[in-house]
């Protein structure tokens, strides 16, 4: 049985990769003529793209989404959007399903990949990890997102969670960004995406994924520390 199911992960990923790249080609002149329009207007026309593409993308390649919480979200309000980081299906699901246009930050290596970079550097913030002065200024695009009342959306991980413990520790950048400029942080729990898209094997797997949104946490009087620490513990 784990045989047969080994063999129709391998087939369900192949039909994600036909699914993915078709459904990009359909949205990635919308997505790319968006550059003609200044921000924030460029990011939420995108916003609307992008939702859409995912809309389409996810359900096709079996992968729904069930999502609690969207009423944290304030109308007029803008967040920094934390979100725990186990599979490289978290920002296909987490940022089209967070409610209102945002900006996520990616790592620029991604932003090479021909054609699908055109569409990845519309809902991101690219940083060069191996690049301080990057890193710096990736903080200072992050705030300009918060400042145009973008969401911006932060995996303070850092990374994909390869333990086997439910978060891994928190780096300070998010809790950081928070503080700076006031913004209210909204704690997201993502489930079920390792099962659907694990980390080290070519194989993919109908899923239902959840997306849980938490009650706000307020930066008001805190130092760094005591953000993030609060925000593991809720998590």
């Amino acid at each position: 049985m784990k045989v047969v199911k080994n063999i129709l992960g391998r087939i369900f990923a192949l039909w994600a990769i036909l699914v993915f790249v078709i459904t990009m080609l359909v949205f990635l002149l919308p997505i790319g003529i968006t550059v003609l329009w200044p921000e924030p207007k460029r990011s939420r026309i995108a916003y609307f793209f992008w939702s859409g593409w995912m809309g389409s993308f996810l359900p096709l390649s079996g992968i729904f989404r069930k999502v609690v919480g969207k009423k944290h979200f304030k109308k007029g309000q803008n967040y920094v959007v934390i979100c725990n980081h186990n599979s490289l299906l978290d920002p296909p699901v987490s940022s089209p399903t967070i409610p209102g246009p945002n900006k996520t930050i990616a790592k620029i290596e991604m932003a090479r990949i021909p054609v699908f970079g055109i569409i990845y550097r519309r809902g991101a913030v690219l940083v060069d990890r191996k690049s301080e002065e990057s890193r710096r200024a990736s903080y200072g695009k992050m705030k300009e997102v918060l400042e145009q009342g973008l969401h911006m959306c932060i995996y303070p991980e850092g990374t994909r969670n390869k333990s086997r413990e439910p978060l891994q520790r928190f780096q300070d950048g998010a809790f950081r960004l928070a503080i700076d400029t006031k913004k209210e942080i909204i704690p997201a729990v993502i489930f079920h995406t390792a099962k659907a898209m694990p980390r080290k094997t070519f194989y993919y797997w109908p899923t239902v994924v959840e997306l849980h949104f938490l009650e706000p946490i307020s930066v008001e009087g805190k130092t760094v520390a005591q953000v993030k620490e609060e925000s593991s513990q809720i998590m």
